[in-house]
């Protein structure tokens, strides 16, 4: 039986290429989606003119209908979100209620940024000139390229289309090779929306080809990544290169703070959400449990007994807790920091073994190590996958700094119910996003998205701070 096959969709037509990648389901790697139209230099570079060409008329294409389109496709997302969420768990390997749960984001996210088309403000301020009016205003910054990652295949590219379309800009878009399924479905619901011909184009294919197509064209304005750090860092110097304009999110080594006084059930529910599920594969992922004496043994004792609770199975199952991750490579990864950490001297105290089920797919079981130190391996780098290591702290004190002891900034929770200690720790936590009694990932559709240090780079994602980015500020006077 034959495949269906997906095609680019570049200056309002949906095109066809000369190669095809196929997409299989991690949870059974014999369930083929789809096989998806692979773009080559020729056609990312039709894109980005297609995209040249619209931006003039969309820049100035009346609010109200720009405001309409972007209802219309936030109205379907959520119309078809377990439909949608069905073919997500199928592509990505997360769970079918973390999957849909994902879809309703991106419909949100939507639904915010139709409005926010109506809410462009601006400022009329006096002059110190007598007589002298100034205006400062916003406007589109023009041709936006948008790079995705696999682990959220609808929502990142939600939270990255929505306000380069909602402030007037066009879009040339490069989903991740591994998900192009969610992306493809994402297009063809604004396809159908209404967006004018050359708007948004969708290039599958190769970051070496079409990423790179993207990021060195002097006709793309700005690029907004989310990705490896290494990967980040290399696009950053090809478009400050050129003087265009960049937002890069990359990784996490987040902390999750246990106190004497927390909590055990808060904290224990707080690290599984965090560190394990959506199988770990989020930026967002609390990998680093730095847990004070008085709790330390009942912490760990308590997640071991957690963690056995866990069902790890097919994503598409009803009953599963944690799907499988997403390919091979990234399983291979996983394992080999497994063998790091034991190496390094640290403690396995449960899982870190690949799993047989009913289907051959990408099975491991969520690892947890104890006896970690902050300088090993396995407590600096980004794993990406269901692995978390706790390290022992003397005291808050010694907490905050371990916390802080990294080169990344995303996201950082603490467990505890202390005022004084969660007031503390939210002002003196090096990173962009604070948890207090809440598992590091899940962050608000409409607040603002980002890190500092090797985490973030360039204006924050979400809600209104999206404009920093998608928009340039213009400053007018006028003599009355």
């Amino acid at each position: 039986m034959r495949t269906q096959l997906f095609k680019n969709y570049i200056g309002g037509q949906w095109v066809s290429a000369e190669s095809v990648g196929t997409n299989r389901n991690p949870s059974n790697i014999k369930d083929i989606i789809g096989d998806f139209g692979q773009a080559d230099l020729a056609q990312a570079q039709t894109a980005i003119q297609s995209a040249r060409d619209a931006f003039p008329a969309w820049a100035m294409f009346p609010m109200q209908e720009r405001s309409n389109i972007l209802a219309r496709a936030s109205a379907e997302i959520l119309a078809r979100k377990d439909e949608l969420g069905r073919l997500l768990a199928r592509e990505e390997g997360k769970t079918l209620p973390e999957a849909i749960g994902e879809v309703a984001r991106a419909g949100q996210i939507f639904g915010f940024f139709a409005g926010e088309v109506l809410r462009m403000a601006g400022e009329k301020l006096p002059s110190v000139r007598p007589g002298v009016d100034i205006e400062i205003t916003r406007e589109p910054l023009g041709v936006i390229g948008i790079i995705t990652p696999w682990n959220f295949p609808i929502a990142i590219p939600a939270w990255k289309i929505a306000p380069a379309l909602a402030y007037g800009n066009t879009v040339v878009f490069k989903p991740a090779e591994l998900v192009p399924a969610s992306a493809w479905a994402l297009v063809d619901i604004l396809v159908r929306a209404g967006l004018p011909a050359g708007v948004l184009n969708l290039v599958m294919g190769r970051g070496s080809v079409v990423g790179e197509a993207i990021v060195t064209s002097p006709d793309v304005d700005g690029v907004s990544f989310t990705g490896s750090v290494a990967t980040g860092q290399a696009i950053a110097a090809k478009v400050v290169a050129r003087m265009g304009k960049v937002q890069l999110e990359m990784g996490g080594k987040n902390p999750l703070v246990v106190t004497d006084d927390a909590d055990l059930d808060v904290a224990v529910e707080c690290a599984i959400q965090g560190s394990y599920f959506s199988t770990g594969q989020r930026c967002t992922a609390s990998s680093r449990l730095i847990v004070t004496p008085g709790i330390h043994d009942h912490f760990v004792q308590a997640m071991q007994a957690r963690l056995a609770a866990l069902n790890v199975d097919d994503a598409l199952a009803a009953g599963t807790d944690i799907g499988p991750v997403v390919d091979q490579s990234q399983l291979e990864t996983d394992l080999s920091y497994i063998n790091i950490g034991v190496e390094e001297g640290a403690r396995l105290v449960y899982g870190g073994e690949r799993l047989q089920r009913q289907h051959d797919g990408f099975y491991l079981s969520p690892a947890l190590f104890v006896d970690v130190d902050n300088s090993m391996r396995i407590a600096r780098e980004e794993i990406f996958g269901p692995v978390a290591s706790v390290i022992r702290a003397t005291d808050y004190e010694h907490a905050l700094e371990l916390a802080n002891d990294t080169r990344f900034g995303l996201c950082a929770g603490i467990v505890t119910t202390s005022l004084k200690l969660a007031t503390h720790f939210k002002r003196h936590a090096q990173v962009g996003m604070v948890m207090v009694n809440l598992a590091t990932a899940g962050v608000d559709y409409h607040v603002p998205f980002g890190g500092r240090k090797g985490s973030s780079y360039g204006p924050r994602e979400q809600g209104r701070y999206a404009a920093e980015f998608y928009t340039t500020v213009k400053t007018a006077y006028v003599n009355a």
